[in-house]
């Protein structure tokens, strides 16, 4: 899966697959953007440079990342493809493994599963 190619993509996809946290802006009182939340602008920006390379790897890690890696992927799949995601988190909802979130300065622990159903409450 990882080889010759695009370093840039690789390495974001790398980062996001051993992630223990899911932070998509930054965080606490500074704003800090973690390495995660950069990999995953990474793979958001590859996604329009490169749709079918970034795509595969957005796959990849939903099925091979962490709990929190596969939350991310989930997420770049609904943004290219609305069904696709959706399936992804109907697929995720009954995973217990937890992870970290960060929204602003707050900081919490969520099993992937409850996540998963939370986006699609959100529809």
């Amino acid at each position: 899966m990882f080889g010759r190619g695009n370093k840039e993509l690789d390495a974001a996809v790398r980062e996001l697959a051993k992630a223990d946290t899911l932070a998509f802006g930054g965080v606490g009182i500074a704003g800090t953007l973690l390495p995660v939340t950069e990999a995953y602008q990474e793979v958001e920006r590859q996604l329009d440079a490169h749709p079918e390379q970034a795509r595969r790897k957005v796959d990849w890690l939903l099925e091979h990342g962490s709990p929190a890696g596969r939350a991310y992927a989930a997420t770049l799949l609904g943004r290219v493809d609305p069904a696709g995601g959706r399936a992804a988190w109907e697929a995720l909802r009954g995973e217990p493994a937890e992870f970290t979130t960060f929204g602003g300065c707050v900081m919490g622990r969520t099993a992937l599963g409850e996540y998963a159903a939370a986006r699609l409450a959100e529809g």
